[in-house]
Parts: C-alpha cells; sequence; structure tokens
C-alpha cells in the first residue's frame, strides 16, 4: 500500500491558515507536578518478612494481588485484596489496574479490545481511583501460574510429534511474563510493588549467587531493567554480632545482594519499613516514625 504527503497533511481552516495545532509537549511544570509512581521490585530468601511489608502500607490507598495465597502473615491486613486464579484473570486484572496500550492489535492481551471487555466484566475503572500502591505477591507464584497456562498452548505441542514442546512452553512464558509485568509497570502515578523470593546458588565457578526464584531464565534476567528499584530484605550482621533485617538498595554492595536505585536518594542500606522506602524513592519529606530504627531478624512470611 503506497501512502504519500497528502495522507498525513492537517486539514486547514478557511481562508488557508493552518488550524490550532501545536506539539502536544509536557512541561518541565507539568511534568514535574504529576505524581511519579514507584516500581519496585523486592526480593528476600523464605521466610525474611517480604509478605509482612504490606503491613507498612496505608491500607486504604494499597491494593493487594494476592497470587501466593498464603496471607497468613497479613491476615488482619484490613486492606482491599484481589485472587487471580489463572493466567487470563491474571491478565484481565493488569490491564484493568494499567489501562490499555492502544499501539497492540485488537486480538492481543493488554489491548484496547481487551481493555474493554474487562471494563464490562468489573465496572468502571474509576474505582481504582483511590489506590496509589499495587502490592503483587508474588512473581514467584506469577510465573508459575503463567507456565502451567503456557503448556496448554497450541505452540507449546510439538507439530511432528504431537507431544509437549518444554522449549517453545518456556519460549513463551518469558514473552507473557515480560509483557504482563511491563504492562502493570505502566500504571501512571501508582507505585507497584512486585515480590519475589530470592534463591541462593553456586555457579559454574562454584561461587555463590543471588538468582529470583521465577520459572524461566528470561523474566528473572529482564525484570531488574523493567522497575525504578530493586531491593533485596536481607538479615544484616552488625559488628556487636547482633542482627537485624534491612533493605539492601545499592547495585555494588558488600554482600553480593541484586539491588538498584534508580532514584539515586536511597543510602545503601535502608530500614524495613516499605512505606518509608518508596516515600524516599519518591522523594517525600514526610517518612514514618516507625521506619526511624532496624527491626531485629524474625520469621514474618
Amino acid at each position: 500500500m503506497k501512502t504519500s504527503a497528502a495522507q498525513f497533511r492537517e486539514p486547514q481552516a478557511k481562508g488557508g491558515e493552518a488550524t490550532g495545532k501545536k506539539l502536544p509537549i509536557v512541561s518541565a511544570v507539568e511534568r514535574m507536578a504529576e505524581r511519579k509512581g514507584v516500581k519496585l521490585l523486592m526480593l528476600g530468601k523464605s521466610g525474611i518478612g517480604k509478605t509482612s511489608r504490606l503491613k507498612d502500607l496505608d491500607p486504604a490507598t494499597t491494593l493487594f494481588l494476592d497470587i501466593e495465597a498464603g496471607d497468613l502473615a497479613v491476615a488482619d491486613w484490613p486492606g482491599d485484596t484481589i485472587r487471580p486464579v489463572s493466567w487470563p484473570e491474571s491478565r484481565d486484572f493488569f490491564v484493568f489496574l494499567a489501562g490499555p496500550d492502544k499501539s497492540l492489535p485488537s486480538e492481543s492481551a493488554f489491548s484496547q479490545a481487551h481493555y474493554d471487555h474487562v471494563i464490562e466484566k468489573f465496572g468502571d475503572a474509576k474505582q481504582l481511583d483511590r489506590y496509589q500502591t499495587f502490592f503483587l505477591d508474588s512473581i514467584t507464584q506469577l510465573s508459575r501460574q503463567c507456565f502451567a497456562w503456557c503448556k496448554t498452548q497450541p505452540g507449546a505441542v510439538s507439530d511432528r510429534s504431537g507431544k509437549p514442546d518444554l522449549r517453545a512452553a518456556y519460549g513463551l512464558l518469558g514473552q507473557e511474563m515480560i509483557g504482563a509485568l511491563t504492562h502493570l509497570q505502566h500504571a501512571r502515578g501508582k507505585n507497584v510493588v512486585f515480590v519475589a523470593i530470592l534463591d541462593e546458588r553456586l555457579d559454574d565457578f562454584n561461587r555463590k549467587v543471588f538468582v529470583p526464584q521465577i520459572e524461566g531464565s528470561k523474566t528473572s534476567l529482564e525484570l531488574p531493567g523493567i522497575v525504578d528499584e530493586v531491593v533485596t530484605l536481607a538479615e544484616i550482621k552488625a559488628e556487636d554480632g547482633s542482627s537485624y533485617r534491612a533493605f539492601v538498595t545499592h547495585t555494588v554492595n558488600p554482600y553480593g545482594f541484586p539491588a538498584k536505585d534508580r532514584s539515586g536518594r536511597l543510602d545503601l542500606l535502608e530500614p524495613p519499613h516499605l512505606g518509608a522506602l518508596i516515600a524516599k524513592c519518591a522523594g517525600a519529606s514526610i517518612t514514618p516514625a516507625s521506619a526511624a530504627n532496624t527491626t531485629p531478624t524474625e520469621s514474618q512470611e
């Protein structure tokens, strides 16, 4: 199909003058006045207290995406919760929370057509206006949910033998997970917290390394580049021999934990208070008093 410049010309007003159009520039003042959502990946070993960090957030403005179905640690948290039980349902929630990607064709997940479908299913998206933070626990379980769905897709079955093709299923898993998490982190003006278990392994040179516990390698490799902040909730040994929990936030750290601070506002070790951490990343001036001190190590997850 041939194109011509005439297809892209603006209509002209009477008298030959162009209509009053201008480049849709967002000024620095407007941009700085916008509410900036922090996109954060929180890692930590099982039992360190990752899920319990939900209690650090305002229940009136936080929505808990409980994919883990293991909310005993936060059973008394008084906020709202949704519990997607399948990958298609998780995708429906993601497009509802983050809105449509209008660049996608109508048959694609997260497209305008997909969004219109979930609006009919869940109602007006204005009901989300009161939420400032989405807390997703956990990507570890979300990846398992996604992989179970991927293995049932036609592309994950060998055309030649008719048997399951795990390589194809893992390829689809990577595409689905990165597409979904990227879409959710585009929720403008909202804080999005992703939670994942951190595994300790030995590499080919018998060195200790830490990697997120996520099905497939693509998601664990690419997710840190998608979010603004990567923090590891860890047990830190003090000089007097005692232990305390803290967020490790800098890429270069003496513990070898995965971490990244795109805001440039965080210290190497931050108190294990998620609300205070998000506020500091966003440049907020008020820090909860409860975050002033580090917390002794205990299992809260």
